[in-house]
């Protein structure tokens, strides 16, 4: 055996957690996967996994190998794949991190879509805004909605999310309203993150307008940031895709409506150093695709935030 092929047996051993489940999984016989872990640790002179008597933990470097390998392993298996099976249908594992709040507001019905016309693709969908590492984790793709760029990554862009601030009535009417950019650090501001010192930016024709404030109230989860101005704990700046139902319900109002905040790009994002499969190039073309046909939609009388998909 190669050292391509012990390389897919730690991989299998590390996944089945043990070498009998993956001597099953492979086909082979037990003492030669343990023969070839031992021989592959004694190539790289570490231990790989501890397996004393009664423990099983895969090391610090068995962890970092298996990351590794299974790209290499991934990557040959594709390959083969693209080629060999290039007339079927596409098939595999496909995981994909998505920004929580806009995911699950937008994005549902293009992932059941494709879903639905990928059956033998073996999709996951993270919903979470934790920013997950591309070269690191196990995630083909993420959906980030974000004010700044990540030049490591490839990306493509799907659109832009339209930003405004909000007051409940009941704010309105008991502190009154701000008349400028500038009066807004005189009142209770809700930010979205978890920065002691924060900073909103606006565009006032062809320059941007900055504002440093301490947040009367964080958070990293929007629909919280809506409720908090319903209940009239401050202002808060609101995508539009979390403030739409609260306006057209009357529970929360736009202020300084003319004032232009700056947007977030609406991106699809992998890493450089994994290779664009079928898989995952038809997932970016689902989304571009279907991110095109909503920004041609209205919710309550307003464009949906987002226009369609581009290259950056």
């Amino acid at each position: 055996m190669g050292q391509f092929e012990d390389l897919r047996l730690f991989v299998a051993v590390v996944e089945n957690g043990g070498i009998a489940r993956a001597a099953k999984t492979l086909n082979v016989a037990k003492s030669a996967v343990s023969r070839r872990l031992g021989q592959l640790e004694g190539r790289y002179g570490v231990l790989l996994i501890d397996r004393r008597p009664g423990i099983w933990e895969v090391t610090t470097a068995g962890h970092e190998l298996y990351e590794r390998a299974n790209q290499i392993v991934s990557d040959a298996d594709e390959l083969d794949g693209d080629f060999l099976r290039s007339e079927q249908s596409l098939r595999g594992p496909l995981t994909v991190s998505v920004a929580r709040e806009f995911g699950l507001a937008y994005l549902k019905p293009l992932f059941f879509d494709f879903a639905s016309r990928h059956s033998e693709i073996d999709l996951t969908v993270d919903f979470d805004d934790r920013v997950v590492d591309l070269d690191r984790e196990n995630y083909d793709l993420a959906i980030r909605v974000a004010n700044d760029t990540d030049d490591r990554l490839v990306a493509r862009q799907l659109g832009v999310s339209y930003h405004g601030l909000f007051v409940s009535p009941s704010y309105a009417k008991s502190h009154g309203l701000p008349n400028t950019v500038e009066d807004l650090t005189s009142h209770p501001l809700l930010n979205y993150g978890s920065a002691r010192r924060a900073e909103w930016e606006f565009e006032m024709g062809s320059k941007k307008r900055k504002i440093r404030f301490q947040p009367a109230l964080n958070s990293n989860c929007g629909p919280f940031l809506v409720d908090a101005a319903v209940q009239g704990l401050g202002i808060a700046r609101l995508p539009d895709f979390l403030s739409q139902e609260a306006v057209a319900s009357g529970d929360i109002v736009q202020i300084l409506p003319d004032t232009r905040i700056c947007p977030w790009t609406i991106r699809i994002v992998y890493s450089p150093h994994r290779r664009l499969n079928r898989r995952m190039r038809a997932l970016v073309d689902a989304m571009c695709i279907g991110c095109d046909q909503l920004c041609a939609k209205e919710v309550s009388g307003t464009e949906i935030g987002i226009n369609g998909g581009q290259h950056v």
